[in-house]
């Protein structure tokens, strides 16, 4: 089995950067010095992209707030066209909670069983 390769994927900060400030209403929580972006190479997974957390336990042994990590899949997220990679990194953000506590929001969650994908389409469209 290949080892992944991770490398620093400042492209991907630069979408960051512009989902934040065309949504700055939606993503108002979420402080985007905090949320890195890093590019995967040889991952097996389907998705195009995933976020990462960081758990209490390192928060805590750490002595460090929240961070998330956005990690794109090379194999896939870099043949998306512009606007793809955009709703992405959107959908990617979507698990991040209110809080910004390093916890991570599941696909569907709420009392109203609100749906990441269905947010991304109502702020898209």
């Amino acid at each position: 089995m290949a080892k992944v390769r991770y490398e620093k994927a400042p492209d991907v900060d630069r979408i960051v950067q512009a989902v934040m400030a065309r949504f700055a209403g939606k993503l108002a929580h979420i402080n985007q010095f905090r949320v890195l972006c890093v590019r995967s190479y040889g991952s097996q997974a389907r998705a195009y992209a995933r976020i990462w957390s960081m758990p209490q336990v390192w928060k805590t042994a750490l002595e460090i707030d929240a961070f998330y990590v956005i990690e794109v899949l090379h194999e896939h997220f870099d043949k998306l066209p512009a606007e793809q990679k955009e709703r992405t990194i959107l959908h990617e953000l979507l698990h991040i909670p209110k809080t910004f506590s390093g916890a991570l929001l599941p696909h569907v969650y709420g009392k109203d069983g609100l749906h990441i994908e269905e947010m991304v389409k109502e702020i898209y469209e």
